[in-house]
């Protein structure tokens, strides 16, 4: 859960750098995870109320008197989403999915916290099962299904095995919309502005709208209750953001330029992104839009922007054209003792999908993750010491952590390859 962060210290595992890869031992995730113990509650809200309050969240819920056992799902931007969630369910508890790496250090507390582990993008039957498990005994179970914070304050793809699991599990459905924490505190830049949030709690499907839809009727009135753009929300509202950094790190996001064409060439400091290939700047206001210094303004706001980087990437898939390759350095997290560094390798991703190569306590280790297995990818940015961004490939018994090392890089257009090469290989 997202209330106990995470902090360098302790998050390698040095004991296991030279231990064989079939050899670490991995999380157990079929262990059943209890509610949540009683005696944490009171501590669940001590971590998250001040936050709520800071940020004077605004909380509506129309609930329509339904109770638990229910299906919380939660749009995701940043570390309040689970401390406004906790104020949401107030009174309640509930159990809540939570990926690996925040169990580092910590997974006896996590698992009483009612945690439920998880390996992103990955297929996974013992969630499901753990989930049905718990909703039999009335609980609130909480998922975030985007399964990442938000490149740039919009909603992403939600699986399409969402709605089958809904239908599966044949219970309410419960949507938390939150607004504003992209913009208190975006992923590219964690440093919280304090800027005001609201939300909105509300009944989405019934217990007998999902008995009667199909799955795909479920995935889509579900995707449509997800739907946001914060930047519009903050310009629309008038939402003040006076943080004087506030378009610092946003480069990361927005990796191309749209005036010159260029990539990776992006910088961003202070309220400005600019291009150095170019020389064109742009600045992002105190209400969220964007303004050319010079010239024209190409895209009033960032998700405009983003969608057009989406469209780029599209265009070069259907014209066979994308490939990247880069020398990487390669993290292991096989289990909740931390990450295992395992030195440098090579990644490639093209129309054939993922392949990670690299050595290891001087055994040669390859994963291959095919174009239909991964409709998303989740990256990470400036990551904790390593400060630089990486891209998460997951199976069932690991997770890599790989940073690409190639200078002209995004781990964000290869995140939108991966969505709009499932989406090729699909239509």
């Amino acid at each position: 859960m997202g209330i106990f962060s995470n902090n360098v210290m302790g998050l390698y595992n040095l004991e296991a750098e030279n231990t064989p890869i079939a050899a670490l031992p991995r999380f157990d995730f079929v262990q059943p995870v209890p509610p949540e113990k009683h005696y944490l509650r009171p501590l669940s809200w001590a971590l998250s109320f001040p936050g709520v309050w800071k940020h004077k969240s605004v909380i509506r819920r129309d609930l329509k008197g339904v109770q638990p056992p229910y299906l919380l799902l939660c749009n995701h931007n940043s570390f309040l989403d689970f401390k406004v969630m906790t104020a949401a369910i107030f009174p309640k508890r509930a159990n809540y999915v939570v990926a690996l790496d925040a169990f580092i250090g910590r997974e006896a507390i996590m698992r009483k916290a009612g945690c439920i582990g998880k390996r992103k993008f990955v297929n996974d039957l013992e969630l499901i099962r753990q989930t049905a498990r718990l909703l039999k005994q009335n609980q609130i179970v909480v998922y975030y299904p985007e399964a990442r914070y938000s490149h740039i304050g919009k909603q992403a793809i939600l699986p399409e095995a969402l709605g089958k699991m809904i239908s599966y599990l044949q219970v309410p459905v419960v949507t938390l919309l939150m607004h504003g924490h992209h913009i208190t505190e975006p992923v590219w830049d964690q440093v919280d502005r304090g800027t005001p949030v609201e939300a909105e709690m509300s009944l989405t499907l019934t217990k007998e709208e999902v008995a009667r839809l199909t799955p795909k009727e479920i995935h889509a009135r579900v995707s449509e209750a997800l739907r946001f753009d914060d930047y519009r929300w903050q310009f629309e509202n008038q939402i003040q953001n006076a943080y004087p950094r506030r378009a610092e790190g946003m480069h990361r996001a927005l990796y191309q330029c749209p005036h010159c064409q260029s990539e990776y060439k992006m910088t961003s400091a202070g309220a400005e992104i600019a291009c150095s290939a170019c020389g064109k700047t742009w600045q992002l206001n105190e209400y969220g839009k964007l303004r050319a210094l010079a010239g024209e303004t190409e895209f009033e706001f960032p998700t405009d922007w983003y969608e057009w980087q989406r469209k780029n990437v599209r265009e070069e898939i259907e014209a066979g054209s994308y490939a990247f390759e880069s020398e990487v350095l390669i993290d292991s997290l096989p289990n909740s003792q931390g990450f295992v560094p395992m030195g440098k390798g090579w990644l490639r991703h093209d129309k054939n999908g993922l392949l990670l190569r690299g050595t290891h306590a001087g055994e040669a280790f390859e994963v291959e993750k095919s174009v239909q297995s991964l409709y998303s990818i989740h990256v990470e940015y400036n990551y904790i010491d390593k400060k630089l961004d990486c891209v998460d490939i997951s199976t069932l018994e690991d997770t890599y952590f790989v940073y690409p090392l190639a200078r002209e890089s995004s781990v964000t257009k290869i995140s939108l390859a991966v969505e709009e090469l499932f989406r090729h290989n699909n239509r």
